[in-house]
């Protein structure tokens, strides 16, 4: 007596069976690993686009602060005008500002706050070795600037100031959101006086630096 086929119906249903309970389980451990591995990659590529982005921003702050200087329409005397270097200071040690020296750029139209994730606030610093204006107005007769642009919460309690000089400049890479301590942006530019004479152009020679030795050059006005 032979032993009863199997139909073939069942056989096909037997072949098309789905996933079995410890399959599915042991796929969604998969993925859940490959997620866990790839997040921190995730997270670190948006803090990247974000800092460059408040670069970018901290950057032409900082180029609208000085065409401002420029023109004039920042004067002397006013609210975030630079402050002095100090005598016998090089321009890069300026002191870190306090926010009442800051000059505000308001981002997101609601005024500076510390508490303001786009805001920025511009510290310029002035030098002139020329005695004849150390605590006057520099603007008769040019001057070195030094720009510091500044998250606005960088002036939030708590927060401490580096002192720039001597502490790790900010990095689009490695920098993640960036250290509110620190500028986002430094630069340094030369601002002319609004007219030119024979004291201003001495004034300039005497300002201009051997790239050799760093010190005031001995040919700039020969």
């Amino acid at each position: 007596m032979t032993k009863r086929q199997q139909p073939q119906s069942s056989l096909h249903k037997s072949q098309e069976a789905g996933y079995t309970i410890i399959e599915s389980l042991v796929a969604m451990i998969v993925v859940s690993v490959l997620m866990i591995a790839i997040a921190p990659v995730m997270a670190y590529s948006v803090a990247i686009r974000v800092q460059a982005k408040r670069m970018e921003m901290a950057t032409q702050a900082a180029k609208t602060y000085i065409e401002a200087l420029r023109s004039g329409a920042l004067k002397f005397g006013g609210a975030g005008f630079p402050i002095p270097a100090g005598v016998g200071v090089v321009l890069a040690d300026a002191r870190v500002p306090t926010v009442g020296e800051t000059y505000c750029v308001d981002m997101d139209g609601g005024g500076c706050a510390s508490s303001s994730n786009k805001d920025f606030y511009v510290q310029g610093a002035w030098l002139n070795p020329d005695s004849s204006i150390t605590g006057g107005d520099p603007t008769l007769k040019g001057y070195q600037l030094l720009v510091r642009v500044y998250r606005a919460d960088s002036f939030a309690a708590g927060v401490t100031l580096k002192p720039t000089r001597t502490a790790t400049k900010q990095s689009v890479v490695g920098s993640g959101l960036g250290d509110k301590t620190m500028p986002v942006v430094e630069m340094s530019t030369e601002i002319p006086p609004p007219t030119v004479d024979s004291s201003a152009y001495r004034s300039f020679c005497s300002r201009i630096q051997d790239p050799k030795t760093n010190a005031p050059s001995t040919t700039a006005c020969q």
